[in-house]
């Protein structure tokens, strides 16, 4: 793809009015694409979204309970490993939640658009970071890849790091409820009319 195009699809994510409305209208939008895939649910489909949807809510939970918003810069935990895991988590998350859709096509054009929603969102966060915590964070970002996991945490901090205090403060146990609130509809719906 040439560079005019690309350019075209970044300048439309870093859009300021569409991301003011999305914002404004996150909740709403979600619950109404939660009502269509619920009535939408392919069972068969069922156990390989549930699962792909607790695995990303645990690294979401896991981040939640690590993350000490703007007190310290976060390289613990699943931030020692990858700069941006509760991104991560979140597409799978959605990925699994799209899947009990059983339409293989949908979950590549939800990968594209989150590969670029989550590409311009973390570079207007990397811009605020390196504000707020400079020379600190240019360092970290050095060592400490954006997206691609390492096996070797940041200058050793500790990865088997949680704290409940730091989840409920970070509301993930909203997040954990909305999840299993969806997955349990989803369920009755799929499998109780039969």
């Amino acid at each position: 793809m040439s560079a005019q195009p690309l350019r075209e699809i970044h300048r439309l994510f870093n859009h300021p009015g569409i991301r003011g409305f999305l914002r404004k209208f996150r909740v709403p939008l979600a619950v109404a694409a939660g009502i269509l895939l619920i009535a939408r649910v392919d069972p068969d489909w069922f156990l390989a979204g549930l699962g792909v949807s607790l695995a990303g809510e645990a690294i979401q939970l896991w981040c939640f309970g690590t993350l000490h918003k703007k007190k310290d810069l976060a390289a613990n935990g699943p931030y020692a490993l990858v700069r941006n895991p509760m991104y991560l988590g979140r597409y799978f998350l959605i990925l699994g939640a799209l899947m009990l859709a059983g339409i293989p096509w949908f979950l590549a054009v939800y990968t594209i658009l989150y590969y670029f929603y989550m590409l311009n969102r973390v570079k207007r966060e990397e811009e605020t970071l390196r504000g707020v915590f400079g020379k600190q964070y240019d360092e970290y970002c050095v060592e400490v890849s954006r997206f691609l996991p390492s096996f070797r945490p940041f200058r050793g901090n500790p990865v088997m790091t949680f704290r409940w205090d730091l989840l409920l403060r970070n509301n993930g146990h909203w997040n954990f409820l909305a999840m299993a609130a969806f997955y349990g509809v989803a369920w009755a719906v799929t499998f109780l009319r039969r």
